[in-house]
């Protein structure tokens, strides 16, 4: 089922993230990547130093794909606020309360520390909202394949590549590959 209607955005100050972490667990698990991509299709990718536990699922699914050099903790926030900016945008996720919540962990919480807008965007809202199961992006192959996305391009739970899927399908949503039309 195509999407009958196309959504209208709020604000074209946005960014769709995911990230990889070693557990579900917010008190244990800590961030081991992270994929940004702006509304224009500017990326930024980053792989975290972590030596601590992992989850056995991050460990036979996380873990393999994470094949670039790590960074610091301080120097993966120096270069998400440099890439961010000072505009405080919005932060598109799907099942955003775990990316949120890690990205919090990894900026602290003194006031004005995160370089996003204090609200963020649930993605599965958004498929709820077009009468849509939230579920419906995992697999992506299947609602990619519907709306005329490549999806053989991507490789889930690659926080880069789930952030471009995120963009790809919210592109489609708001009416079109045409992003200049919502610029």
């Amino acid at each position: 089922m195509i999407f009958s209607k196309t959504m209208k955005p709020y604000s074209r100050n946005i960014i769709f993230a995911d990230t990889e972490f070693s557990s579900l667990d917010p008190y244990k698990g800590e961030i081991l990547s992270i994929g940004l991509v702006t509304l224009g299709g500017k990326e930024l990718y980053l792989e975290l130093e972590y030596d601590g536990e992992v989850s056995k699922w991050v460990r036979d699914n996380i873990t393999p794909t994470l094949t670039q050099e790590k960074v610091s903790r301080d120097t993966a926030k120096q270069k998400i606020a440099e890439f961010v900016g000072k505009d405080k945008p919005y932060l598109v996720a799907y099942v955003n309360q775990f990316d949120v919540i890690y990205l919090y962990k990894l900026f602290g919480f003194p006031e004005n520390s995160d370089p996003f807008f204090w609200l963020p965007i649930d993605f599965a809202s958004m498929l709820f909202a077009h009468g849509r199961d939230p579920e419906s992006l995992v697999p992506f192959d299947k609602l990619c394949a519907e709306l005329g996305i490549p999806y053989e391009q991507y490789h889930q739970h690659n926080a880069l590549d789930d952030a471009r899927v995120l963009r790809e399908v919210y592109l489609k949503l708001t009416g079109g590959n045409d992003v200049s039309s919502i610029l």
